[in-house]
């Protein structure tokens, strides 16, 4: 009977002994297939460009402040940390963030701008040393994701607070650095426990065992899972060192439920609830977010304030009882409320729009083999100023044209660099966060008068001066199927002969029809085209008074080579893009080439210049008073479109205004684009 029962058991136990091999064998492959190497694909992280200050820059103090403040600096008295500025008079003290810019890391740095009437006059660093430039951190925009992609921030071990990792540590798993993955004295604790209170109050887990079970078990509760999850830890524990285990949890953990999509990591979620990286949060943020670890349905501080409140205090009184903080830290933290972020959502600062733009140049000039990589940084062209003034300019100006009864108007803006031909602003409707028909890229619509500039300029190319004539009679043309084409001017007046300029500055319909003729369409189809118009353009004499249909940022390609003084480079938004590793693996083609003389460039920039002051965008002169820009104002039949192109220094801005349905929007291109145009001119300057 006895020899029977030990060969039994020696049998049983060599069966578990084998189970246990073959499970551990097959635990061990899962462990290293997801621990080993990169443990998450990473959605790409999509910057702004980094606002580089120079002394001389024509920048507003008051602008500066608004891009910190999009940055998520905090104003304070007194400039302590990284992320914080103050203002005194014309003062601004900047503490910037490090950060990984595409050429060079930068480190923390305290600097004072120094601001008068024409905007940066010195910078001076910490040791009252001037220096001729400074840039800040780029806006986070968004993150790129997919179906098969999570929204996450991964922090590495070595950037994570130790306040954080002690206080983590005192609530969920005060043994982790001295045991083996499982603790027996905790199970037994908790069990003890639960049994007094008649129900389960405490759990025996540890760090490892959580990790194991949100990487690899579901969350089903019975003995089978409860034994593969301490099983996994013992064999994590064993391959990876404790801070490897701690980075791995701290980037996994489940904090919060954003709409469709779980908050998971410690990075995620600082940006969730206080829109600020891991490293700036205050001791109360720290203790808020260790709370939310026990039960993150149970304290979410947004829908159960008091609650999360309650269990953050305790870990404060915790914080102190060990000498984790001092009791002046205690009592200035008990007294802070939850100071969590406006924002109750993340991705808040993306525009559907200019990620659209973003997204097709991915496709078209990105390899797969690169777009496909995991964690990328995308630094990208947007400049938060010039989106934030669009958009508000899109907004504020449809509603100053529009008429009481029409609620159906929109408007679209592209705002590109002269020197760079960089796009820096897209607003695609005056619903800017609509994620619909992008109007910016899609709408194609007749662009009027706006095609002029390339008629005059394709004259003045070849040979032509301003102060040529031409003659302002009523002409009849006649097409080879016999039709006839009677054009007129917008007044129906006839001047009888017109100088090329005053032709242009008064955007005379028939002087532009004879020039066209007489420099030949096909040469005007053909600088299209060197301009960056790929569509096919027929030869008709409609075409000089702008039949052709073209998108606002067709528009604004067109207008790129005014704007460089002739030379043609496409339009990008992407700037580089680097590797999770941070090696540079795309930066943007700097190919250009001279398409048009500068002399002709600057006859026709004069004539621009005079459409602004004396044309049909006249009214800039006393909308936007001291400015000074050049020009040109585009208007379809039966006002259907109402367009403006206008220049300042360093920009151009391509504003279109109408209606989907393609009915009268009952305003002309100055009536209409040009007041949009100014708005956003007047924030420009802080006015």
């Amino acid at each position: 009977m006895i020899k029977g029962l030990w060969s039994l058991t020696w049998k049983l136990g060599c069966c578990f002994i084998a189970v246990m091999l073959i499970a551990g064998i097959y635990f061990d492959k899962k462990i290293e297939r997801r621990l080993n190497g990169a443990t998450w694909t990473l959605p790409a992280a999509l910057y702004a460009r980094p606002l580089n200050l120079e002394v001389g820059m024509k920048l507003a103090q008051s602008a500066l402040i608004t891009e910190l403040k999009l940055l998520n600096y905090r104003p304070v008295i007194s400039v302590e940390d990284a992320g914080q500025f103050s203002v005194v008079d014309n003062h601004v003290l900047i503490y910037r963030r490090a950060f990984e810019f595409p050429d060079r890391a930068e480190s923390p740095a305290l600097v004072m701008v120094n601001f008068d009437e024409q905007g940066i006059s010195n910078i001076q660093t910490e040791d009252k040393m001037d220096i001729q430039q400074f840039r800040l951190d780029p806006l986070l925009l968004d993150r790129l994701n997919s179906a098969n992609i999570e929204d996450r921030v991964f922090v590495p071990f070595e950037k994570v607070p130790d306040l954080l990792i002690n206080t983590l540590m005192l609530m969920e798993d005060r043994n982790f650095y001295h045991h083996h993955g499982v603790s027996p004295l905790a199970i037994l604790r908790a069990v003890i426990v639960n049994f007094k209170a008649g129900r389960t109050v405490q759990g025996g887990s540890t760090l490892t065992q959580q990790l194991a079970k949100n990487l690899f078990l579901t969350q089903q509760r019975s003995l089978w899972r409860k034994f593969q999850e301490a099983y996994i830890a013992i064999l994590i524990d064993y391959k990876y060192s404790k801070d490897k285990i701690l980075e791995a949890y701290l980037n996994e953990v489940y904090l919060a439920q954003n709409g469709a999509s779980g908050v998971y990591g410690i990075g995620l979620a600082s940006d969730f609830y206080f829109a600020r990286p891991i490293d700036e949060l205050r001791i109360e943020q720290i203790a808020l977010l260790v709370a939310i670890i026990k039960g993150p349905s149970y304290y979410n501080p947004r829908r159960n304030p008091e609650r999360a409140l309650a269990r953050r205090n305790l870990v404060l009184r915790m914080m102190l009882e060990n000498n984790y903080i001092s009791p002046a830290q205690y009592k200035y933290s008990i007294k802070n409320d939850l100071s969590l972020s406006s924002a109750k959502a993340l991705n808040y600062r993306a525009n559907p729009a200019f990620v659209s733009l973003l997204t097709r140049e991915l496709q078209s000039n990105v390899p797969e083999n690169i777009r496909n990589l995991s964690g990328l940084s995308i630094f990208t062209s947007i400049s938060p100023l010039a989106q934030k003034n669009a958009e508000i300019a899109i907004q504020q100006g449809i509603a100053k044209v529009q008429k009481p009864d029409q609620h159906d108007l929109q408007g679209a803006m592209v705002v590109t660099d002269r020197k760079y031909a960089e796009v820096l602003a897209v607003v695609s409707g005056k619903d800017v966060k609509f994620n619909g028909f992008n109007r910016a890229l899609d709408a194609s619509r007749p662009i009027g008068s706006l095609v002029k500039p390339a008629v005059y300029l394709t004259a003045l190319n070849n040979g032509y001066q301003l102060t040529d004539l031409l003659n302002d009679k009523k002409i009849a043309l006649t097409n080879e199927n016999g039709q006839r084409w009677i054009p007129d001017n917008y007044d129906r007046k006839f001047r009888g002969t017109v100088t090329l300029e005053e032709a242009l500055v008064s955007s005379l319909n028939v002087p532009t029809v004879n020039l066209g003729m007489q420099v030949g369409l096909n040469k005007v189809i053909n600088n299209l085209h060197r301009m960056g118009i790929h569509e096919d353009i027929p030869a008709y004499p409609s075409l000089v008074l702008g039949s052709v249909s073209l998108s606002p940022y067709q528009v604004a390609q067109m207008y790129q080579s005014i704007g460089m003084n002739g030379v043609y480079k496409p339009l990008t938004i992407i700037r580089s893009i680097v590797s999770n590793e941070g090696r540079p693996l795309y930066q943007r083609s700097q190919i250009a080439r001279q398409i048009f003389s500068p002399e002709s460039i600057a006859q026709l920039s004069q004539a621009l210049h005079k459409v602004t002051t004396e044309g049909s965008a006249r009214s800039l002169v006393w909308r936007n008073k001291g400015q000074f820009f050049a020009g040109k104002t585009g208007t379809t039949n039966d006002l259907n479109d109402s367009w403006f192109v206008g220049f300042d220094g360093d920009e151009i801005v391509t504003t279109w205004v109408g209606k989907d349905n393609n009915e009268s929007a009952e305003l002309t291109g100055s009536r209409g684009a040009l007041v949009l145009f100014s708005g956003y001119m007047k924030a420009k300057i802080g006015k």
